[in-house]
């Protein structure tokens, strides 16, 4: 892949935007860096001195953006809006076309502060840094459409936080993605009544992100299908955000900002991620009501340029669209081929999750059925398979015997000879992050990174 640049929106007269200027930190030792993605962007050819440059001091792309752009943008947090947000410790660094000709970002996070910093210090924590990357391979692993952590560099500051020891080292991550523009772009027009811009901000992501489209209903309609998606995707990964604001939700339809996520141990719709979400808002089972919420601010919004019956009926179209997504998703889960409807084998795999409960973990199910009943053998003998019994079992059986392989020449992939599937549940961040904190030893996070990536090649979702 040859390298692109495509400074699309600093040649754009969008007020967007604010250009700033990054960190300049202490030290720059490189800890990540992402390849596979960077040779999806004719970036792999770098070395690591001039990654540094690029990724740790922020020395401009050839050809891209000359300085750096912290996004406007508002948000409605925890449902309650605030007006104070935007681009607090992180900005669009480049832009440039993927091998597939789509216009992705490189994004930054910890690249110090900018006019939305609100007091805070505008870095990142190396522990928040390494659970990103973490998080990133695992989703992508599991099918879920997600930005990819493209670098991480530890930045040789030390950092108080209040939720976590301290003072904590400290990094700045740089993400691949395909936009950057929240739904909190268009509150902040709307908080402004700005419609010539947010004509202007349809009319980009027409231009670049849906060239189908003529217009905002169109556009709405096309984020409500792509959000749908996502919303699926987490739910068959057992994925939960933890933080579903406004502001971290794009328009393109990809999961990106990972602070306190976690990954289902077991199937339990009441699981939250984050500590301060006392009343459970955005916990797993909760998420499908939350992005409805979101995608009907974003539709308030272009109210102020578009016909509001058909953003209606869009936003209407929502719950549909995620129930056949969702059983997209399972049988994608389950490498079995779907059918007109499959609303049956949803219902009955999470009526034995439920059943299974604390006696079976969430992942394991996908893993040991991965192929339908063609892997009956494996699943039965594995460490699970003394729990595939009584009715829910029977249930899930009788109709995924229904269902044809949907590729076999998975299921002979050498990762499958295993007894368990690869997770991402918090003691394992614990344990790669204490190795890193008091050893220095990151031998658990590549090793963890190389497991991951073994599991994507076997599950190729």
């Amino acid at each position: 892949m040859t390298y692109r640049p495509a400074p699309l929106l600093s040649r754009s007269p969008l007020a967007v935007h604010d250009t700033v200027t990054a960190a300049d930190f202490p030290q720059a030792t490189l800890r990540y860096r992402n390849d596979r993605a960077a040779q999806s962007v004719g970036l792999d050819d770098l070395s690591d001195a001039d990654w540094i440059r690029h990724f740790g001091r922020f020395v401009p792309l050839p050809d891209n953006q000359p300085v750096p752009l912290a996004l406007r943008y508002h948000g409605h947090q925890f449902r309650h809006y605030n007006p104070d947000l935007g681009d607090g410790r992180g900005f669009l660094f480049a832009q440039m076309y993927d091998d597939k000709g789509r216009l992705l970002d490189l994004g930054t996070k910890g690249s110090g502060k900018t006019p939305y910093s609100r007091g805070g210090d505008g870095r990142l924590t190396l522990k928040g840094g390494v659970r990103e990357v973490l998080a990133t391979a695992m989703l992508e692993a599991l099918g879920v459409p997600t930005s990819k952590s493209f670098s991480l560099i530890e930045t040789g500051e030390r950092l108080v936080r209040g939720d976590e020891p301290s003072p904590t080292r400290s990094s700045v991550l740089v993400r691949l993605s395909h936009s950057h523009i929240r739904f909190g772009t268009f509150e902040r027009l709307a908080y402004l009544n700005d419609v010539a811009t947010m004509r202007d901000l349809v009319a980009f992501l027409i231009a670049n992100y849906y060239p189908a489209c003529t217009n905002a209903e169109d556009v709405f309609d096309a984020v409500v299908s792509a959000t749908a998606t996502l919303a699926a995707r987490w739910m068959t990964a057992g994925f939960v955000h933890g933080v579903l604001n406004t502001d971290n939700m794009n328009v393109t339809g990809e999961s990106f900002d990972y602070g306190p996520y976690r990954f289902l141990p077991h199937y339990d719709p009441a699981f939250t991620a984050a500590y301060f979400d006392e009343t459970g808002l955005y916990a797993y089972g909760r998420q499908p009501d939350a992005v409805l919420w979101n995608l009907g601010q974003l539709g308030r919004c272009l109210t102020l340029i578009g016909d509001q019956a058909a953003l209606v009926a869009s936003f209407n179209a929502f719950s549909e669209r995620y129930d056949r997504e969702l059983q997209l998703a399972v049988c994608a889960r389950l490498n079995v081929v779907p059918t007109a409807d499959d609303g049956a084998l949803v219902r009955t795999l999470y009526d034995l999750l439920a059943d299974l409960h604390g006696d079976g973990s969430f992942e394991g199910l996908f893993y040991d059925w991965f192929g339908g009943t063609a892997a009956e053998p494996r699943a039965l003998s594995s460490p699970r398979g003394h729990t595939y019994t009584g009715g829910a079992f029977a249930a899930f059986h009788d109709c995924l015997n229904t269902y044809t392989t949907a590729a076999p020449a998975r299921i002979d992939h050498p990762r499958f000879a295993e007894a368990e599937p690869e997770t991402l549940l918090y003691d394992e961040i614990e344990a790669i992050w204490a190795q890193i904190a008091f050893e220095d030893d990151w031998s658990l996070f590549h090793a963890k990174l190389d497991r991951i990536e073994t599991y994507r090649q076997a599950l190729a979702l």
